[in-house]
C-alpha cells in the first residue's frame, strides 16, 4: 500500500528545490501504484529551462513514461503539491494517469476543480482525484515564495 502522505512529503521536498532554485515552487512524483516505485519527479524549471511548459507535472510525466518506456501511466498515481493547470491535466488525461492527489487550490489557473474541471469532461480517460492533502504546507510555500518575491520588487 502507497502512504499517500509519504509521496506528497516527496513532491513537498522537490518544489522546495524549486523555491531555492528561484522557481515557482511545486513539485510532483509519479508513482506506480503496483510496485510503490517512484517512476518520475518533478520541480517546476520554467525559468532555468526557458519553458512554458516545464511545469513539474509534465517534467514528472515525461520521466515517468521513459522509465517505463511507455507513453501509457496507468496504474499511475500523480503526486502534486499545486492543483494541475489545463496543460498538465490534459497531459495526465493523454497519459492516462490513474490517480491524482494534489495538495494547495490553485484559485487562477487549477483545471481540476479550482477554475475548469476537465477531468469531468467527457474525454476517453478520466483520473480519480483526491484533493487538499498537505494543503497547508503545499499553500505555504506558495504564499512564503510569492511574499519573498514581492518584498524584493
Amino acid at each position: 500500500m502507497i502512504d499517500d502522505f509519504a509521496m506528497m512529503q516527496e513532491a513537498i521536498s522537490l518544489a522546495k528545490e524549486a523555491a531555492a532554485a528561484g522557481e515557482i515552487p511545486v513539485g510532483a512524483v509519479v508513482v506506480d501504484r503496483q510496485t510503490g516505485e517512484i517512476l518520475g519527479r518533478g520541480r517546476n524549471r520554467r525559468e532555468q529551462d526557458h519553458s512554458p511548459t516545464a511545469h513539474a507535472e509534465i517534467l514528472a510525466i515525461e520521466e515517468a513514461a521513459k522509465k517505463r518506456g511507455s507513453w501509457r501511466l496507468s496504474g499511475c498515481t500523480l503526486y502534486v503539491t499545486l492543483e494541475p493547470c489545463p496543460m498538465c491535466s490534459g497531459a495526465i488525461i493523454n497519459s492516462r494517469i490513474e490517480r491524482v492527489v494534489f495538495g494547495a487550490y490553485d484559485e487562477k489557473a487549477g483545471a481540476v476543480c479550482s477554475v475548469q474541471q476537465m477531468f469531468q469532461l467527457p474525454y476517453n480517460h478520466r483520473p480519480r482525484v483526491t484533493e487538499g492533502l498537505l494543503e497547508e504546507p503545499c499553500a505555504a510555500l506558495l504564499q512564503q515564495f510569492f511574499s519573498n518575491l514581492r518584498g524584493n520588487m
